[in-house]
């Protein structure tokens, strides 16, 4: 992390605070737990509020390639810092509670979505909205992480259970400044009928 990454995310959060809702961006450690399940295998990789590009870094780091990536940053600063820092990724100025609209996968499904949006300060609404486009644009067996600070999952069980979705604790990184957990939203299974015998 560095200077020319602290000086607009700090800059950012005195502007709007919910929205940014971190007074720096994440750290290595953080980054390395986010993306650990990710392979060069796992892409095309959504990735939402991506701000300087700690998680961005730390995909390419993965093998993923910088075509494969698909940025949607809300933070018009961020977009255009993004969009020189990764000019071959493709990089969408728009709010993520508006995916499914804008259809950025109606020609091959992406295989993970990393979220660095802080779910915890959006209304129930806004976080349903985010996660049903994600997982609209998710290809079966595609993962969405999203890391929190608080001490639970950042989705509230209605509503993983009204889109018919599980989290999974994957770890904690205490090293980041504050410490933070990673969670693995995924589809649940499709439930099976017993076959009774007449």
């Amino acid at each position: 992390m560095t200077t020319a990454d602290i000086l607009p995310f700090f800059r950012a959060w005195i502007a709007n605070p919910l929205q940014v809702a971190a007074v720096a961006p994440s750290g290595a450690a953080l980054a390395e737990l986010m993306t650990r399940d990710i392979t060069p295998d796992s892409g095309p990789v959504l990735e939402l509020g991506p701000g300087t590009g700690a998680f961005t870094r730390a995909l390419l780091a993965r093998g993923v390639r910088e075509c494969d990536l698909t940025l949607v940053e809300y933070g018009s600063d961020f977009a255009r810092l993004l969009s020189h820092r990764f000019p071959a990724a493709r990089v969408r100025w728009m709010d993520a509670a508006q995916l499914a609209p804008a259809g950025l996968f109606d020609d091959a499904p992406a295989g993970t979505v990393i979220s660095g949006l802080p779910l915890l300060s959006m209304p129930p609404r806004k976080v349903m909205a985010i996660l049903s486009g994600a997982f609209a644009s998710l290809r079966q067996g595609g993962s969405f992480y999203q890391f929190t600070y608080g001490p639970n999952c950042p989705v509230p069980r209605r509503i993983l259970d009204r889109l018919g979705l599980k989290a999974t604790r994957t770890g904690r990184a205490l090293l980041n400044v504050p410490p933070a957990a990673v969670y693995r939203i995924s589809r649940r299974p499709p439930l099976r009928l017993l076959a009774t015998s007449a």
